[in-house]
């Protein structure tokens, strides 16, 4: 992808376009106080829930009920749903696209070290680093 003459990374085009989304509804989340960053913190994770739940809805998970299908494409959507608030909620954090990456990155190489010790206790001091 291009963008003002130079290559551009589709998480740095995902959220350079999130938030040009957020600013057409009317949502700025630079500079904002702690107060507004709360409120919107609440917006993303309750919208998200709701995301969440019509994900659910995309599978048949009632064991009572016979009528349900798997409905694919819309589970598809519903994961591009959740993006959207995700990217606003890192955004929201003050979180870029770099940062995020460089986030996962770390939080990845901890989840494996997890893994290669037997993950046998929690630890939440070895991820406060990221």
């Amino acid at each position: 992808m291009e963008a003002s003459g130079h290559s551009m990374d589709k998480l740095t085009q995902i959220f350079e376009m999130q938030e040009e989304l957020n600013s057409r509804i009317g949502v700025n989340l630079r500079d904002i106080d702690d107060e507004e960053k709360t409120k919107w913190i609440l917006n993303y994770t309750r919208a998200m829930q709701q995301e969440l739940a019509e994900l659910t809805d995309s599978v048949p998970w009632k064991w009572w009920a016979k009528y349900q299908e798997f409905d694919h494409q819309n589970a598809k959507v519903e994961v591009v749903d959740l993006f959207h608030f995700l990217v606003s909620l890192a955004q929201t954090l003050g979180m870029t696209a770099d940062d995020v990456f460089n986030a996962y990155i770390a939080k990845n190489k901890v989840n494996h070290e997890r893994q290669d010790s037997g993950y046998t206790e929690k630890n939440e001091a070895d991820s406060r680093h990221i």
